[in-house]
């Protein structure tokens, strides 16, 4: 089936006992036992729960996995699949990485042991087999990068990994099973913050993690249901009704992107724009060979730190908010807000950067809001 098709049916079944076309919310922490040792595959909710196996099901398949598990954030999968390595492994990871991603490595991994090394997105892409050494146990990147937007070459990140004998993960929350499918091109594990573009509709937190290897997905069972960091039902049944629109949602938050963006570029205020649709960005090709779209997460570049903050200020539509992926148009500054735990690292967001999700409002209508909050910016002004 296609992609389309199995984010409305896979794992949704009606209700064998209702009929309902919905599955439902089973809204329970324990299940009847016929007696002992004999259930019918459910225990507690921690454990396993119809809604969450529902929704994992569903995922998996849309990412082309044969396990795939729901967790209760973006960041409890991610700590779910660090809780793979141990004090002393080495992990190498891209320098451009969502806030939350490198809080927890810098301030609460590496604290107890873990030993991290940076690299750059294009350094990951061209030189990843020289940064990995004989403790190496597991390469972390993202792509398109949070919010820089940097590409990474997956299918080459993954050769170089598996030649070190490390796990690759991606995080692919940016790009979507809808555009890019990791797995495919040689990961070992995707991860997603589920609360972005897979619930759609900035109601819910949650996270996913998905695998082919047996072996790791024993592991990560195991891992979730020991240290409880699960979604609850309501949870799970919010982010299986996002599946079912994200393919038609993921077009026109790309449709409109790729529409701002090209207006973004000729704009006189704007100093950069970085969004891989454009020719212009470095990687524009490799996108176009790992991915089926460009996404609809957008960061451009003004002159000033006091530049940017005056279109923060002056956007309508545009909400000032953190995290991404919903409907509506969210702008943020990243140095302040999502990636403010970053600002005394070695590689800080630059405090010019403006970033983007675009959502699927009239593209006129977001156009003209940036319109009149650019068009308070000093240069722009001048240059009218």
């Amino acid at each position: 089936m296609d992609f389309e098709t199995r984010a409305i049916h896979e794992g949704q079944e009606p209700d064998p006992t209702t009929g309902s076309v919905i599955p439902p919310i089973y809204q329970t922490s324990t299940y009847v036992h016929e007696e002992v040792g004999a259930h019918k595959g459910y225990v507690y909710s921690r454990s396993a729960n119809p809604t969450r196996t529902a929704l994992e099901t569903c995922l998996a398949s849309l990412e082309g996995a044969d396990h795939g598990f729901a967790f209760a954030s973006g960041m409890a999968a991610t700590t779910t699949v660090m809780q793979l390595v141990n004090p002393g492994d080495r992990i190498v990871s891209v320098n451009d990485v969502y806030g939350g991603t490198y809080r927890l490595f810098s301030k609460v991994l590496e604290p107890k042991g873990y030993d991290f090394s940076y690299l750059s997105a294009e350094q990951v892409t061209s030189d990843l087999a020289s940064a990995c050494d004989d403790k190496t146990r597991l390469v972390w990147i993202e792509t398109p990068t949070n919010p820089l937007m940097n590409l990474v070459d997956i299918r080459a990140a993954a050769e170089a990994a598996k030649a070190a004998g490390a796990l690759l993960v991606v995080d692919n929350t940016f790009a979507t099973p809808y555009l890019q499918r990791p797995l495919d091109l040689g990961a070992d594990i995707v991860v997603h913050s589920t609360t972005k573009y897979l619930g759609g509709h900035s109601d819910v937190i949650g996270g996913f993690a998905a695998t082919n290897d047996p072996t790791v997905a024993e592991r990560l069972k195991f891992l979730q249901n020991a240290t409880g960091s699960v979604p609850g039902p309501f949870d799970s049944w919010l982010v299986l009704r996002g599946l079912k629109t994200l393919a038609v949602r993921m077009d026109r938050h790309c449709a409109n992107a790729e529409r701002i963006a090209a207006w973004l570029e000729e704009h006189p205020a704007v100093e950069r724009v970085r969004y891989p649709g454009l020719t212009s960005h470095p990687e524009h090709e490799l996108a176009r060979s790992q991915m089926s779209g460009f996404g609809g997460m957008i960061s451009f570049e003004l002159a000033t730190k006091e530049a940017a903050l005056e279109v923060l200020r002056s956007t309508d539509l545009w909400l000032l908010a953190e995290s991404l992926g919903g409907v509506e148009s969210l702008i943020e500054h990243p140095g302040a807000m999502t990636h403010a735990s970053t600002a005394d690292s070695p590689f800080p967001t630059p405090d010019t950067l403006i970033r983007l999700s675009v959502g699927i409002e009239s593209a006129d209508d977001l156009l003209a809001d940036l319109e009149q909050a650019l068009a308070k910016v000093p240069s722009a002004a001048g240059a009218s």
